[in-house]
């Protein structure tokens, strides 16, 4: 069982930014695709983002693509989740979530995301 933490939400302004990080202890996640997610209080979870497992291959919801950048640190084992020109509809829940694959530059907006982190929560705010 892979057991990913997401870090580094918190209370920003609209127009500010924020980095999100993933990671997990103990494993490596070279062989994981790593996507986020974003849950807003009565809407549906959605995916926002995702690297693949080389990480040649990014792709974005239309909602933050421009804004936001997924990147992914072998060294440091983990991924981030850049998140400039924050606006309040960014505001809810963010989680990161991974699936193990053979397929090195293989689109991951399709995939289907197997371990999850507890999330953590973005509030952009003035």
């Amino acid at each position: 069982q892979l057991q990913l933490v997401e870090s580094g939400g918190g209370l920003v302004q609209p127009g500010g930014s924020l980095r999100l990080s993933c990671g997990t202890t103990g494993r490596s996640l070279n062989e994981y695709a790593i996507a986020w997610f974003r849950q807003a209080p009565g809407l549906e979870r959605d995916q926002i983002s995702c690297v693949s497992r080389g990480g040649g291959t990014t792709d974005y919801a239309d909602s933050v693509k421009g804004r936001f950048t997924i990147s992914r640190n072998r060294a440091k084992n983990t991924v981030f989740l850049q998140m400039d020109s924050l606006k309040a509809e960014d505001t809810g829940v963010y989680y990161c979530a991974a699936v193990r694959t053979i397929l090195t530059h293989t689109a991951c907006m399709s995939f289907n995301y197997a371990y999850w982190g507890q999330g953590t929560q973005v509030t952009v705010s003035s």
